[in-house]
């Protein structure tokens, strides 16, 4: 029968999507892993590769459409010997004409016709993480009794195809086909407080000059994290100062043993470094908040805020303790470049234990920055200013001096922990040439 192509989940964390572009037309032959469209999540433009293969039956979603739920289907593939009218027949139909649930379930089919097929059931989740699976193949798991937690996709990113059910045998059967009644599900929460609807401040400037700005994918992502972060987080937050004079001076003397391989290190690239090796000194702040329970890395995968045109992306540089301050500069450099692209793909923005945001180049001296769950903490670093400071011997003296605000997520990090990280990061700042030891 004609199998519903559905807006795939692209990342983890996608909800919905935009269809930038159509790549096929309908009656166009496709195989499995042909890209047939562009789409846009709240953090890049992707290909989307065909999961199975046949022909595109029907186009139900035209590109520059508004944002897509995940699930929803976009297109209807015609499998080998099947025709466009095998969809009108109720294979599969337009989202927009289904009818409601409810009213269906009270209608009679009238004399003569036949009842809908049912469609593919909804993708399953294991321990509350949803399986990727493309439509044909969670219908014929749904016939065979098969349980898709069970099984281990083959396709793009995992995803489970025809191909990974087609022999399957029944591994484990539902609490519903067994019998057992399903747990009941658990009351919806109720919704947050969001402030005044858009009707109601728009009344408060009744009568003055304004101009109406529509929140794309990457602006609602940024609202609903952020405040996610603010009212479910209990932030604290621990303030250092760094010298960075002997950091300049080492940092310019590389720079010029550097400069034939055309190498410029930034400060930056040190702060990278001097974190992901706290991380390893204290092993303990190397963890993120997971619900019910904490995961502690061993490799240190530090996130660094990259501005971009609408608001931010956190590329993540992975096993950053490893890697020479040149290599980290390269890729930093490579990461920032394709985040303002909107060229990242998922696995490069998403994971890290930590954050850093600078905004020193900006002038601001310091600032508090907001957890990007579920990270543990985040690093807020500010400019370097010439300040009065008492040495060691007590005399009065002139140095760079720059401050820095950890923001720690007080379920994952206590205050001594954080207090002891942000002394780590201090030490070899202060003390460069340790990074190369």
């Amino acid at each position: 029968m004609p199998t519903e192509i559905l807006m795939p989940a692209l990342s983890p964390t996608m909800e919905e999507g935009t269809l930038a572009k159509w790549l096929v037309k309908e009656g166009d032959s496709v195989a499995s892993g042909d890209i047939i469209a562009e789409i846009e999540t709240d953090k890049a433009t992707m290909e989307f590769e065909a999961v199975d293969e046949g022909v595109i039956g029907k186009i139900l979603i035209e590109a520059g459409t508004d944002a897509v739920k995940v699930n929803t289907p976009i297109a209807v593939m015609l499998a080998e010997g099947e025709s466009a009218s095998d969809i009108e027949s109720g294979a599969a139909a337009s989202p927009k004409a289904a009818p409601p649930a409810d009213a269906g379930a009270k209608a009679a089919p009238e004399s003569g016709t036949k009842a809908p097929a049912p469609s593919a059931p909804p993708a399953p989740k294991a321990d509350g993480q949803r399986i990727f699976a493309s439509p044909l193949a969670r219908r014929i798991a749904a016939d065979k009794g098969i349980d898709l937690t069970q099984i281990s996709g083959s396709g793009p990113h995992g995803r489970i195809v025809k191909a990974d059910v087609a022999d399957a045998k029944p591994a484990q059967v539902s609490a519903a086909q067994a019998g057992t009644a399903p747990k009941a599900a658990a009351p919806a929460a109720a919704a947050m407080a969001t402030g005044p609807s858009a009707e109601q401040v728009a009344k408060m400037y009744d009568g003055r000059d304004y101009e109406e700005v529509q929140l794309d994918g990457m602006r609602k992502t940024v609202a609903a994290r952020l405040t996610e972060a603010k009212q479910t987080i209990p932030h604290f937050y621990l303030r250092r100062e760094v010298e960075l004079d002997a950091l300049m001076k080492f940092r310019a003397d590389l720079n010029k043993q550097l400069e034939a391989r055309g190498v410029k290190l930034s400060v930056n690239d040190f702060i990278i470094k001097a974190c992901a090796m706290a991380l390893q000194a204290v092993p303990d702040c190397n963890a993120v908040w997971a619900g019910d329970r904490m995961l502690r890395l061993k490799p240190s995968d530090v996130a660094v805020a990259v501005a971009v045109e609408g608001g931010l992306f956190t590329p993540v540089l992975k096993d950053a303790h490893l890697k020479s301050l040149s290599a980290l500069s390269a890729e930093m450099k490579d990461l920032a470049g394709r985040a303002r692209n909107k060229k990242l793909a998922p696995h490069e923005y998403i994971g890290g234990a930590m954050a850093i945001s600078n905004l020193g180049m900006f002038g601001i001296e310091n600032f508090d920055a907001v957890i990007n769950p579920p990270h543990g903490s985040i690093l807020a670093v500010g400019a370097g200013l010439k300040k009065p400071v008492v040495g060691s011997d007590g005399e009065l003296k002139v140095a760079t001096v720059m401050s820095m605000t950890l923001s720690v997520d007080h379920r994952v990090i206590d205050g001594a922990l954080g207090a002891e990280f942000l002394k780590e990061v201090v030490a070899y700042l202060e003390n460069p040439v340790t990074m190369l030891a």
